[in-house]
């Protein structure tokens, strides 16, 4: 079959989310079982999900069974069911990995929902629907099952509960996830957002859905929760100690990126909303709200910061010192802090030329806090510590209007925002491009051919 290949969106942004019109594609729904020797449980699997969509699923779909290296007739049973049911698909891979079953499947997909489950149908497909509606409608960029939902109904021994809400505590401590349940086998994501998603994401194995949520989260995606009703498979194979430690692993992996910048996650922003209303409101600039909130954070902690460094430094060197190297250091920590969190400037580019302009606006604060300081000494001769300290606070909340207004109009420009949104540099060791989705997949794709070369001595087939 002939592809063409689709106008790629620029790297700036992700284009605003629409509703997707009936008729507009073939397939909506692009559904991925990954297996890893299942030949029990594939085929029952695959008839009851085919059955459930096509009596309830409104849209075209696809179910694609990504067979991960498997050594028993898991490969036969997947080429059966591709010969004989039109709606499904089998695709062979030579390693094994959950991730890398996910993104190789969902990279050569054309289906603008892509999705996945566990074979084992540990979940209500009750939940299916509920789960990609508001993926289709436009409103959320992935949608995940959670079994940890107040109104979730699940049926599990007390080692995977503890496993898996402890799991999810560490996550919440150590990202600030606030997505309910990370583990579950039931998601999906919209096609144009994993276009971009899936280079970012590194792990192949079990972190790859919480690394792919993380990174969404935080890029500021819309993530919606399906509560599900869930019964737990006392036959999975799943390693426990092994996937814990691999977790573990990711979770410093991930931190450590978002930390530094490393990860250009600008790419993945949304336009506030499709109302012209949003985007054109003269008088206001962009964001303020925002920004204000999150100057006043930051400025409240690098007030702690800087009198606490004050009244240390009091006690060894005289009060115009103190305050010089006070501010200094709080102020290196509050433009950084602001150049991240308030203004949303990511990565290591200008950076030194912020903290060179951030100097600057502290050259400014310093004046006015010593000139306070020199005006009181003048004034009373000797003051109180408690008498500078006012002072200085009453001087620093001037310094500080004065500030965050230098910030915004000269130090982070919206044009440095923006710039910065199109050319975040990416990691050295990830792809530099995102790679063409073809627009159509063949009926019979060629990652399940007639000769067998994987399994041996059984018939097999090869990617």
């Amino acid at each position: 079959m002939t592809t063409t290949q689709p106008a790629q969106t620029p790297l700036g942004s992700l284009p605003p989310r629409e509703h997707l019109r009936p008729g507009q594609t073939t397939t909506v729904l692009d559904v991925v079982i990954p297996v890893y020797n299942e030949e029990s449980d594939l085929e029952p699997c695959v008839r009851r999900l085919h059955d459930h969509l096509s009596r309830t699923f409104p849209y075209g779909f696809r179910i694609t069974i990504a067979d991960n290296a498997s050594t028993d007739r898991t490969p036969e049973i997947s080429a059966a069911l591709d010969e004989k049911i039109d709606e499904v698909t089998a695709v062979r891979l030579e390693e094994k990995g959950r991730g890398r079953a996910l993104r190789t499947v969902w990279s050569l997909s054309d289906a603008p929902v892509l999705a996945y489950m566990d074979v084992d149908l540990s979940t209500d497909l009750n939940a299916l629907l509920p789960l990609v509606a508001p993926l289709i409608s436009g409103h959320s960029d992935l949608a995940i099952g959670s079994r940890l939902a107040r109104s979730s109904r699940v049926v599990r021994g007390p080692k995977r509960e503890f496993i898996s809400r402890s799991y999810n505590l560490i996550l919440r401590g150590s990202l600030a996830a606030r997505f309910s349940d990370a583990q579950c086998g039931f998601k999906a994501v919209r096609g144009d957002v994993a276009e971009r998603l899936l280079p970012m994401v590194e792990d192949s194995g079990w972190f790859f859905d919480t690394e792919m949520l993380v990174l969404a989260e935080r890029a500021g995606l819309r993530i919606h929760e399906v509560p599900v009703d869930w019964v737990d498979d006392p036959h999975s194979t799943v390693h426990i100690l092994r996937t814990a430690t691999e977790d573990l692993k990711g979770v410093w992996r991930v931190g450590r990126a978002l930390a530094t910048g490393a990860l250009p996650l600008d790419r993945l922003a949304r336009p506030f909303g499709d109302d012209p209303r949003d985007r054109d409101l003269s008088g206001v600039p962009r964001g303020l709200a925002r920004q204000v909130m999150g100057f006043c954070v930051v400025g409240a902690l690098s007030t702690l910061l800087y009198l606490g460094l004050y009244s240390v430094f009091r006690l060894g060197v005289g009060p115009q010192a103190a305050n010089a190297a006070a501010l200094l250091l709080s102020a290196i920590g509050n433009t950084a802090a602001n150049r991240r969190l308030t203004f949303g400037v990511r990565g290591r580019d200008r950076a030194v030329r912020h903290q060179a302009q951030g100097l600057v606006v502290f050259g400014i604060g310093l004046a006015l806090t010593s000139g306070s300081l020199a005006a009181l000494d003048a004034a009373t001769g000797d003051p109180a510590h408690g008498t500078e300290m006012a002072v200085l606070v009453a001087a620093n909340l001037a310094a500080t209007l004065l500030r965050f207004l230098l910030f915004r109009a000269w130090v982070f420009t919206d044009r440095d925002r923006e710039r910065d949104g199109r050319t975040a540099a990416p990691h050295p060791d990830r792809p530099t491009a995102i790679p063409d989705r073809p627009t159509a997949i063949p009926d019979r794709p060629t990652a399940v051919p007639d000769r067998p070369t994987a399994v041996p001595n059984r018939p097999g087939r090869s990617a």
